[in-house]
């Protein structure tokens, strides 16, 4: 049942909590926002600064939570979005707040929502066994992992959600490592955008990221994804609003544009898939990801990256892949 009684992120549930230690990190960073200074960065001993952490957390509260094992699931209320996002957090088998755990950013795609990864592409037998955190956002139908240009039923901005208030809420309340080498994010198709676009823009919070046929490059096909992004947001969540604008901001464009900021992505774990059939999403993607592919081999970045016969599917085979590649990238790292 959920909780009749509104918690605060600074007041989980008590077999969630990493005890003295969640509350040491809470105090410290309520202290350098109130200095003015540091707002992504996290402070441990004698004050050294850990490069990567989460930007100092904005008002976020538990309207509701339910307890289901390893599934922990919230409803959340913040000003950014104008309704109550919900969030499913999957916890590892034997969680122990006394350790620290990668955790795994999961982006839905389009028409989906935080529940998807659960209910149709079991993401709890998929995770079993694995020393992870994943935690799977609403991120609208068609939210486009965006704060939009314009909207016609208040606010829908998901990016200032998911990067300012839900990341630092989920290591507050988890026991997480903290830093951008314990933290990757991913997603299928609009949320394989998502991923991409939150770790160019966001660089220093995530050490991975993998894009499961999500469009790469928003200009290719004389701007296809800009074109679709303001139509389904448009016709579906914004009513009217538009991602991009018309005629579209064009500096809104390029900065959410993966392929137009490759140096953001040096020195971190990509992952790649797309399909290769020829249907109306994987003949964008397809040729989006190749030319991602090429300005990361010009600049000299690594990567992974699979084209597979098919069309506009979650390859589970290949997110299994992907987990257990980033877990072991985050073991070296660590």
């Amino acid at each position: 049942m959920p909780l009749s009684a509104q918690t605060t992120p600074t007041d989980p549930p008590a077999h969630l909590r990493p005890g003295h230690v969640y509350a040491h990190r809470l105090s410290r960073r309520t202290l350098l926002k109130g200095v003015g200074g540091l707002a992504a960065a996290s402070v441990i001993g004698g004050g050294a600064v850990v490069a990567g952490s989460a930007p100092a957390q904005a008002a976020l509260t538990v309207a509701e939570h339910e307890d289901h094992g390893r599934m922990q699931y919230y409803k959340l209320a913040t000003s950014s979005v104008g309704l109550l996002p919900r969030v499913n957090v999957l916890l590892p088998d034997g969680y122990d707040i006394s350790r620290r755990y990668p955790v795994l950013f999961l982006l839905h795609g389009g028409g989906e929502n935080y529940s998807t990864f659960d209910t149709k592409y079991d993401i709890r037998n998929h995770t079993a066994g694995r020393d992870l955190i994943v935690v799977m956002p609403d991120g609208g139908a068609a939210g486009w992992y965006s704060d939009p240009e314009s909207s016609n039923v208040g606010p829908r901005n998901w990016e200032t959600f998911h990067i300012k208030e839900l990341i630092p809420w989920v290591d507050a309340t988890f026991s997480t490592t903290g830093q951008a080498s314990g933290r990757a994010v991913s997603g299928f198709s609009m949320g394989g955008f998502g991923a991409l676009k939150y770790a160019a823009k966001h660089p220093e919070l995530f050490g991975s990221v993998s894009s499961h046929s999500g469009p790469a490059d928003l200009r290719i096909q004389e701007g296809a994804v800009v074109h679709w992004a303001n139509f389904t947001a448009g016709a579906t969540d914004l009513k009217g609003g538009t991602i991009y604008g018309i005629p579209w901001d064009q500096a809104r464009v390029s900065a959410d544009n993966p392929v137009e900021h490759v140096e953001s992505y040096r020195g971190k774990r990509v992952f790649l898939v797309s399909g290769t059939e020829s249907d109306r999403y994987e003949s964008v993607v397809l040729p989006s990801q190749q030319r991602f592919g090429k300005a990361l081999d010009d600049a000299g970045i690594s990567y992974e990256r699979y084209e597979d016969t098919g069309a506009h599917v979650v390859r589970w085979g290949r997110m299994r892949q992907d987990i257990d590649s980033l877990l072991n990238h985050f073991a070296k790292a660590g």
